[in-house]
């Protein structure tokens, strides 16, 4: 992104969120106002100060309600809370490059490409996200930039570098040993009372959230398969850790083994969970944890895997394996009513292409209400912030998006949104 569009981005903002300081009346024609409940036609959304103040039936008129308000017609849209995705990267995509970018990139340079890649995820309607694993300093600092109106981009809860054991996914790999030393994360860690040191370094340092790996990775460019890699006394010091610091854990999980564990061990989400058994079933509707299945990642390493050859044969090894049997493992998984909040590991994926995974859920057997509501209510859950997002109710923020058409009717409409507001900042409107 050049300089001057990161300029443009910030002035916009800031005239924006001036804006936002007056009244604005929303005239909404089909408006979901909860996600999982029927939506509503003709209503009428106030909003002050970028919070809602109130849901009126019927298109009030704007001098009804303050004479120097805003008025957004939304009449001939289908309205609903902004849309939240539970796990990004914000700092890159999965590509040819990605071995040249590690060297020839600056710090600088991988913050203003993830400034770009924060904007078109907004832009696509995704007003928060959980970016899941990055440089801990230029996560925090995109962070706190969007949060201060400085940069355009959703709101985000942001986790930095991985608590990883040695060796394990989420440890560097793939380069030679000098520069596996100069890349090693501080937050990689060896037996319990480590990974405690660990986890309090990283909230320490800024993290939102701890993004944990109790099991391998598909990009991983080793042979140490899928399995369990973070032992059971691990993965309770740094759940244990994080939870007494008011921090929730996140874990990167695909054999049942490991997804087993780190529920047992109290992990608020499993991220993938690819292979979760019956065990894994019970321990979900025990713990009340979250799934979040990040379809979009298995569909895209399996067509990447299958159509290029930029792949280690480690990696499209296991691309193909475990990506092709992601959907089946979902299906089964909400069927029985494991709690689904939606992410889609974008960064392996597009950004900008969030809405997709609606469609793969969809396509998968998921209802269009569970899939919006997987991306709002649940979602805002998820991150301990039902009291503000996730619905467009009286006292929530204004995260507000419009498309021409119902989801409920075309899960494709996610894909092509039209009106984004960010705490009643209007963002896009076409």
């Amino acid at each position: 992104m050049k300089v001057s569009t990161l300029i443009g981005l910030t002035l916009s903002t800031l005239v924006s969120t001036q804006l936002s300081a007056k009244t604005q009346v929303i005239h909404a024609g089909e408006v979901l106002t909860v996600p999982g409940q029927a939506p509503l036609t003709e209503q009428t959304i106030v909003i002050k100060d970028g919070v809602i103040t109130s849901l009126k039936s019927g298109f009030i008129p704007v001098n009804k309600i303050d004479k120097q308000a805003q008025l957004i017609d939304l009449s001939k849209s289908f309205v609903m809370p902004g849309l939240m995705d539970m796990h990004v990267h914000l700092q890159g995509e999965l590509g040819p490059k990605n071995d040249s970018e590690k060297l020839r990139m600056s710090d600088a340079d991988k913050l203003v490409k993830s400034a770009y890649f924060a904007n078109k995820t907004l832009l696509a309607g995704f007003t928060t996200v959980r970016d899941l694993g990055g440089s801990p300093e230029q996560s925090y600092a995109l962070r706190d930039g969007i949060a201060k109106g400085y940069l355009q981009g959703p709101r985000i809860i942001a986790a930095g570098s991985n608590v990883a054991v040695t060796g394990g996914h989420g440890d560097v790999d793939g380069m030679n040993p000098a520069l596996l030393e100069m890349h090693t994360a501080k937050t990689v860690c060896d037996g319990p009372y480590d990974c405690r040191r660990a986890t309090r370094r990283a909230i320490k340092f800024g993290a939102d959230v701890i993004k944990i790996t109790s099991t391998g990775g598909v990009l991983s460019d080793t042979d140490t398969g899928t399995g369990q890699q973070m032992a059971d006394d691990e993965l309770r010091e740094v759940i244990d850790s994080a939870h007494a610091l008011g921090r929730k854990v996140a874990s990167h999980a695909h054999a049942a083994a490991g997804i087993n564990a780190a529920l047992r061990a109290g992990v608020d989400s499993i991220e993938h969970g690819s292979y979760a058994n019956e065990e894994s079933i019970k321990l979900f509707k025990r713990t009340g944890a979250y799934l979040v299945p990040t379809l979009m990642a298995g569909d895209t390493v399996v067509a990447l895997a299958k159509n290029t050859n930029f792949m280690s044969p480690a990696i499209s090894a296991k691309a193909i394996r475990v990506g092709g049997d992601m959907i089946e493992n979902f299906k089964r998984s909400y069927k029985s009513g494991v709690k689904i909040a939606y992410g889609t590991d974008s960064g392996v994926s597009k950004h900008g292409d969030n809405g997709k995974e609606a469609v793969l859920m969809f396509n998968a057997g998921m209802t269009a209400q569970d899939i919006l509501k997987s991306a709002t209510v649940n979602a805002a859950d998820l991150i301990g912030k039902s009291e503000s997002l996730g619905t467009i109710e009286a006292g929530k923020i204004a995260d507000i998006i419009a498309m021409d058409n119902s989801p409920l009717k075309d899960m494709k409409e996610l894909l092509d949104v039209d009106f984004v507001m960010k705490s009643g900042v209007i963002v896009k409107q076409q």
